[in-house]
């Protein structure tokens, strides 16, 4: 509750565009004071809560519905309640990119909590999969070609915080429930839109805090590892031609099992 609360009062303190509204999706919260959270915020005019009464964890289906529930919204932001955002005009930064009509979703940099860099986009074919890029670099130190604060095109961008219209979703099929419940939904969904012929803007100053897997907890329990490698093997048969081919905004040159830019040192095929 405690992140959800930060969250939420940097969205409405720090924001300079105001023509928006902050739907929180509840998930079968327990606590009584989560829901006397509630009762008390709903009462601002830009918060409003609804709930999603199906039982167990999907993170596909809790987005779609809360998509599916803005409906006089013309776009959509999909933001993680363990995130506290950092610039004060990003809706603007957002628009400025996802209105273009080439342009299908856009993301942000993401910081852990030593202002080290937790997201800069999502690299494809990296470790067999998908990977954030430039992860753990620390804030004052430049990658290559000073990737971190470059805004560029990437194959896909974290669901931790994604702006988009809410046309695409409808266009795309909205997120894949049935194969990627928890894991590789973002990444998956970002193809589909690079499929329809539409760019993956990274924007690095819309920068947030992200408190990664707090709020979920990590896959640490024998049910959570065997739907995770599920999920994984649904990735790569689904994208098995576009993991195979390696990301298209990288360098052969570059080796596969980091996403840190590192030069390759084996021989390539």
């Amino acid at each position: 509750m405690k992140l959800l609360k930060n969250c939420i009062h940097s969205i409405l303190t720090l924001t300079t565009y105001q023509n928006y509204e902050i739907v929180i999706i509840e998930n079968n919260s327990e606590k009584k004071s989560t829901f006397d959270f509630y009762q008390k915020i709903q009462k601002l005019e830009k918060v409003r809560v609804i709930h999603y009464q199906e039982k167990g964890f999907n993170y596909s289906k809790i987005i779609n519905f809360g998509v599916k529930n803005c409906t006089n919204s013309e776009f959509i932001l999909q933001l993680n309640s363990d995130t506290k955002l950092l610039t004060p005009n990003w809706l603007e930064k957002f628009i400025g990119f996802a209105q273009r009509e080439d342009v299908g979703a856009v993301g942000a940099r993401l910081y852990y909590k030593d202002k080290s860099i937790q997201h800069a986009g999502i690299g494809i074919g990296i470790c067999g999969l998908a990977a954030n890029l430039l992860t753990n670099l620390p804030k004052s130190i430049h990658a290559y070609f000073a990737r971190e604060c470059t805004i560029r095109n990437v194959s896909a961008v974290t669901g931790a915080c994604l702006f988009c219209k809410r046309s695409i979703y409808e266009e795309v099929g909205y997120m894949d429930e049935k194969n990627f419940a928890v894991a590789l939904n973002d990444v998956d969904f970002c193809l589909k839109i690079r499929e329809k012929g539409y760019l993956i803007v990274y924007h690095p100053y819309i920068e947030l805090m992200h408190f990664e897997s707090k709020t979920r907890g990590y896959e640490n329990t024998k049910e959570k590892k065997e739907r995770f490698e599920k999920e994984c093997e649904n990735f790569k048969k689904k994208w098995k031609k576009q993991l195979t081919a390696g990301d298209p905004y990288s360098n052969i040159n570059f080796a596969q099992d980091t996403a840190n830019y590192v030069v390759r040192t084996d021989k390539i095929k």
